[in-house]
């Protein structure tokens, strides 16, 4: 079982720009938010080719309930939150989530 931070970037209005911004300015912020085990980024395609309702979609993976009420509360993750309406001009959702695999190998 892990914990997740989903941050849902609807369209923004110059994709080009987002992509640089996001991977040049801020990846690198939110790389540093403590007790992160993992960080994922996409974009989203729908599946029946229609626009999908997000641009993309990052997930920050912590170990445990502790770890992320820590970085929720961190000042790292304030500087990350804090950049979002520099790049985002298609809006965000965030949300938290209890993560659990029931694939086996």
């Amino acid at each position: 079982m892990s914990f997740k931070v989903a941050v849902c970037y609807g369209q923004p209005d110059d994709p080009e720009a987002f992509d640089a911004y996001y991977r040049d300015t801020h990846m690198p912020l939110a790389r540093k938010i403590p007790g992160l085990t993992d960080f994922t980024w996409g974009k989203c395609s729908a599946l029946e080719g229609a626009k999908p309702p997000y641009y993309g979609v990052a997930s920050l993976f912590f170990p445990d309930a502790d770890t992320l009420h820590h970085a929720l509360t961190s000042s790292e993750m304030a500087a990350a939150a804090r950049d979002v309406p520099n790049f985002a001009s298609g809006g965000v959702t965030m949300y938290t989530q209890e993560e659990q695999s029931f694939v086996t190998a």
